[in-house]
């Protein structure tokens, strides 16, 4: 038979340390959409004030999936790339 009473409270897990290292950020841009690709991906030019443009292959984040967002060529839109991959990237936001 099991006690009677409250139970036991769960232990939190420990934070991490300050001096340990964090996940790095990822670097923010915008481009426009040169081409939509099978699979939900796209062909993204982003904008370089220096120099040409940088061509990046990027999938829709789940927020803009979610809402039924359309994403067509032309549209200008804002993207997050890894900063060890800046190949591919994550569209996170459309502009009107």
């Amino acid at each position: 038979m099991p006690p009677k009473g409250r139970p036991p409270r769960k232990r939190k897990q420990p934070r991490p340390e300050p001096d340990e290292p964090q996940r790095e950020k990822a670097v923010r841009a915008q481009g426009i959409v040169v081409e939509k690709l099978p699979s939900a991906m796209f062909r993204v030019e982003i904008e370089r004030e220096d120099g040409p443009a940088h061509e990046v292959l990027a999938h829709v984040s789940g927020k803009i999936r979610m809402r039924w967002i359309r994403i067509m060529a032309g549209d200008r839109v804002t993207l997050e790339l890894s900063p060890y991959d800046l190949t591919r990237g994550r569209i996170v936001w459309l502009h009107k």
